[in-house]
């Protein structure tokens, strides 16, 4: 079923668990994703960055998920990740996401609450769930390219207050993309901060980190835990193995092998978050 993420996010962080939400470029991403929620019984949330819809349009990012959402028995959300604007925001709930991103954490910080205060106004008549981020995520996705900033926890608190956002993006010290040696986290921050905030918290720049200090996060109050760079390095590997094989030329033939390795890893990342069999 298609439906917006703040529900199953409010029923993790009531279980103790995390959703994961999986970056998808392409069909058979989707399916990927899809598919593995299915056969572990999870929520899963897909999402897409403004420089994946920038290169397939909205409306066909929301008509692909849709398609397979609506036959799927577990909840499905779809999930703009990382929107720097009001404008793209709104053109994104326009075209029939269920959930949204405002990152306006590059403002200085009465812009930021006040470009945030503008999005919820739009998205909450219409059910539309609302994630922000204060301090930044580090690394490079995308066109994403920053250093890590730690969320300062007294902000925090006057953030959410002031925008009334569902989701807090938390930033304790992940980057996007790969890491180049093992990832420091602040899990001292990420407790000082889950005290303060009755709200749910997300983690960005899932992958990479190992399994058992993504469990810590969540032990510790994360219940949204994004993962985009192994899957994308899953497919790529897996069709680069597939062209070995000089006789394919089918696309069917290498991309039906991205797929199953995007499924297998997503299996493993909803084992790790402990959503499977929720559903």
């Amino acid at each position: 079923m298609y439906t917006n993420s703040r529900e199953m996010i409010l029923e993790a962080r009531r279980g103790g668990y995390a959703v994961p939400a999986f970056n998808a470029e392409n069909l058979e991403m989707v399916q990927a994703i899809i598919g593995a929620a299915e056969e572990a019984r999870s929520p899963v949330i897909i999402q897409t960055t403004p420089t994946t819809v920038r290169y397939m349009t909205l409306r066909q990012a929301v008509a692909m998920v849709r398609a397979e959402a609506e036959i799927a028995k577990v909840p499905v959300a779809l999930h703009l990740d990382h929107c720097e604007n009001y404008e793209g925001v709104a053109d994104a709930i326009a075209a029939g996401y269920s959930s949204v991103m405002i990152d306006a954490s590059k403002l200085p910080y009465e812009e930021n609450i006040a470009v945030t205060q503008q999005v919820v106004a739009k998205a909450r008549p219409l059910g539309i769930t609302v994630e922000s981020e204060l301090g930044t995520v580090g690394g490079k996705e995308d066109s994403l390219t920053a250093a890590i900033a730690y969320t300062d926890p007294v902000q925090a608190v006057d953030f959410y207050h002031r925008t009334g956002i569902d989701l807090f993006a938390i930033a304790i010290g992940t980057a996007h993309g790969f890491y180049k040696g093992e990832p420091k986290l602040n899990f001292e921050l990420l407790a000082q901060i889950k005290d303060l905030l009755d709200c749910p918290l997300v983690l960005h720049g899932g992958s990479g980190i190992p399994d058992e200090m993504i469990r810590r996060t969540i032990a510790l109050g994360i219940n949204k835990v994004n993962y985009a760079t192994e899957l994308r390095a899953a497919a790529t590997l897996a069709v680069r193995q597939a062209l070995t094989d000089e006789s394919i030329i089918d696309p069917k033939k290498y991309m039906g092998k991205a797929r199953d390795a995007v499924r297998t890893l997503c299996l493993h990342k909803i084992g790790v978050c402990g959503s499977a069999g929720k559903i």
